[in-house]
């Protein structure tokens, strides 16, 4: 087996230096695996991806305990472009593109200043090449594309900065099916072709499974599973959760697990 790409071990985050945001965090991502972190909103999925991209001082948070490894090297509470340069880049959740930029201007907006010129133009082709779209549109400004485009363009300025890991988070939100279908063959073909593994941040977990490799679920700050899609998928309460109804309503998969419980003590 390959040593992990990336690290996390025990990781805890704090936010003000007093509310714990994640506890105990363990996870790895091998070289070219796609691994998805699923969650409900509040579980701790954005923070541990803030953790890894360094993006947490912006909100008074840091990571307390554990470390984040990536190659070998610890890269905790690193401010964001030392780590983007090391190869580790974040699609965000929430402001993807700049939306007074064009298409062509946000492909490069990123990319860090030691690439040069001819780089970063090979980086941009490649953005083109995997999202023709974005190639049609490159004289565009962002703000008038629509959210699959906006997820495209996104996606295609993080691969300029070349990275070796690419963060996404939340690529199914607020998109169509067909739409979300398209862009998580796209990342796989990004993966096969370039080499770049993922970690993949999602609420929806049909989504997550079927692109991933490997599969972590994060609930109250503290990861309660993980394994492969098949074993995540065939599992009771992730059935029941996340990928079904319980008579007609939904409930959080820490619910379910204390729901069995009382029913096994006292049934």
């Amino acid at each position: 087996m390959s040593e992990p790409l990336l690290q996390l071990e025990k990781v805890e985050v704090a936010y003000h230096r007093v509310v714990t945001a994640v506890q105990g965090i363990s996870l790895h991502v091998a070289p070219r695996q796609i691994v998805a972190l699923l969650g409900t909103n509040g579980a701790g999925k954005t923070t541990t991806l803030r953790a890894v991209s360094g993006f947490l001082g912006l909100d008074d948070a840091r990571v307390t305990e554990g470390a984040v490894i990536y190659r070998g090297e610890r890269i905790e509470n690193r401010a964001p472009h030392e780590i983007t340069a090391r190869g580790v880049v974040l699609v965000p959740e929430r402001d993807k593109v700049f939306p007074n930029l064009t298409v062509a201007e946000n492909l490069i907006a990123n990319v860090p200043r030691r690439r040069g010129a001819g780089a970063t133009k090979r980086r941009s082709e490649l953005a083109y090449e995997y999202f023709p779209k974005l190639a049609e549109l490159r004289g565009r400004e962002a703000g008038y594309l629509s959210g699959g485009e906006r997820q495209m363009l996104a996606i295609g300025a993080a691969l300029a900065c070349g990275p070796e890991l690419l963060l996404v988070d939340e690529l199914s939100l607020g998109l169509a099916p067909l739409v979300v279908y398209d862009l998580t063959q796209r990342l796989r073909r990004i993966r096969d072709e370039q080499g770049i593994a993922v970690l993949l941040v999602e609420q929806n977990a049909g989504v997550a499974l079927r692109t991933a490799d490997y599969a972590y679920v994060l609930e109250n700050g503290r990861m309660v599973l993980d394994g492969d899609p098949e074993r995540l998928a065939a599992h009771e309460d992730i059935q029941e959760f996340y990928l079904g109804q319980s008579r007609g309503e939904r409930r959080s998969y820490r619910e379910v697990k204390q729901y069995r419980r009382s029913r096994r003590w006292y049934g």
